[in-house]
């Protein structure tokens, strides 16, 4: 255990620097207003992951952590598409998870907006269409808004992805 402290005292802090004048808040505060017009100031969010690696799932995960933090841009996950304006899917439609989208999908208010997340998701990435496992891409099953390539794609480009949805849904209306 001591040397791993010592270890720890030599070595210092190791972190990479925060980018700087990324244009990230300003992306956030758009997103936000949007969501405000939209959605009365909160957009929810139901995650499926319909058979992917999860490396997507850990970048949507890092959108939460405190430099990105989602949440004081009104946006936020709810365990129930009955609550969900928004279904976020990763990873190609596996066989077994086919009827449990559809099942999603379907219990979701309207509108339903749909985001097809990572390159899995949106034309089955690295398992292929060709798969015996696999049921095809999102769109195969349901209808998408959008998509969001990228493997994965990042904590800023997933909340880009979502401000296009969402964007292309208040202008549509």
């Amino acid at each position: 255990m001591l040397s791993i402290i010592r270890q720890i005292i030599k070595v210092g802090t190791i972190t990479e620097p925060l980018p700087a004048g990324d244009g990230f808040e300003q992306l956030g505060a758009q997103l936000k207003n949007t969501i405000k017009q939209c959605f009365q100031g909160s957009l929810a969010i139901r995650l499926v992951d319909a058979g992917s690696c999860n490396g997507c799932e850990l970048e949507i995960h890092a959108t939460n952590n405190a430099y990105y933090d989602m949440e004081r841009f009104g946006l936020s996950f709810t365990a129930s598409p009955r609550f969900a304006d928004m279904l976020l899917v990763t990873g190609p439609v596996s066989i077994n998870m086919k009827t449990a989208l559809e099942m999603t999908y379907d219990a979701m208010p309207a509108p339903k907006l749909v985001l097809a997340l990572g390159d899995c998701a949106v034309n089955c990435g690295v398992f292929g269409k060709d798969n015996y496992a696999i049921a095809g891409c999102v769109a195969d099953i349901i209808p998408v808004d959008a998509v969001l390539h990228g493997c994965p794609p990042t904590p800023a480009a997933i909340i880009r992805g979502i401000l296009q949805v969402v964007d292309s849904t208040h202008h549509a209306a």
